[in-house]
């Protein structure tokens, strides 16, 4: 596996494979990998002959406020786990090279952005899509992996890249869980061992919408109070939104069938966590 630190560099990889008929597909990442980023990884292996994966820590989708400085790293382990599933790069670029002195175009999408996440993160898709076009630039791949637990996210890059005609198909992954069903992300990290315990809450609450609806029930109002109970009774938390929404629009929805979500957003102490799930048969297969 390559490390490759500069844009002028993965550039120059990029147009290497092109001219040997190899096939591309990016994985992007802020790196401290678990199952969930290996996961991905692999998948792409199915698809194309070149594995990229970006690691970088994207200063503009945090906001002043928030965890920038401490997220998790841990390159050293990252590559090691990258090389290991047979990545054939890592791009880890410095913050100047992709931001140069003087930056000043954003790729921002707009109403997607305004809900869920967006209503408590105003600027921080800005940020995911603006990177993200950058890398689609420098990378050109033919298919580009994301996971389905920032579900959000996924929607607004695919909208991205319909509406900007970019040359590149999308590949969402199903979320993947510990055994007792917490979705992995790197901010698991900050839990403790009862915050931990506590943020099942999020796994029981889907848990039991899916047993409402499968029982019946399609009112999502009566859904989203009986999530929210759930949720409040594992302790003390600080719920951010419990919404039931269309896959494609992210518009709610005030019945359930087969294109509506339930996306969650729940802070345990001081770790804000997103899950979400389909409820209905032919939706998300880890619930």
């Amino acid at each position: 596996m390559e490390i490759i630190k500069t844009v002028a560099e993965m550039s120059r990889w990029v147009q290497e494979q092109r001219t040997k008929g190899h096939t591309l597909a990016l994985v992007p990442t802020m790196g401290f990998f678990h199952e969930g980023h290996l996961s991905l990884m692999r998948r792409a292996g199915e698809l194309v002959d070149r594995v990229i994966v970006s690691l970088f820590v994207n200063p503009s989708q945090f906001a002043a406020h928030e965890d920038l400085d401490a997220y998790p790293r841990a390159f050293a382990r990252d590559a090691a786990l990258a090389e290991a599933e047979g990545v054939a790069v890592l791009f880890c670029p410095e913050v100047d090279d992709i931001y140069p002195p003087g930056f000043q175009t954003t790729v921002a999408v707009s109403e997607l952005t305004s809900k869920l996440c967006g209503k408590s993160r105003p600027h921080h898709f800005a940020g995911v899509t603006t990177v993200v076009a950058k890398l689609f630039n420098i990378v050109a791949p033919q298919y580009a992996v994301f996971g389905e637990k920032d579900f959000q996210q996924l929607a607004v890059i695919r909208r991205m890249v319909r509406d900007l005609n970019m040359q590149v198909s999308l590949v969402g992954h199903a979320i993947v869980r510990e055994k007792d069903g917490l979705a992995m992300s790197s901010r698991n990290a900050y839990l403790s061992k009862a915050e931990r315990r506590q943020a099942l809450c999020l796994w029981h609450a889907l848990q039991e919408a899916k047993a409402l609806v499968q029982a019946g029930e399609r009112h999502s109002g009566r859904v989203a109070k009986r999530v929210r109970d759930v949720l409040l009774a594992h302790g003390p938390c600080q719920i951010d939104y419990i919404e039931l929404v269309n896959r494609d629009t992210l518009e709610r929805s005030s019945t359930i069938d087969h294109r509506v979500l339930l996306a969650l957003a729940v802070r345990i102490g001081t770790t804000r966590l997103i899950d979400n799930a389909c409820l209905l048969h032919g939706g998300d297969k880890n619930v």
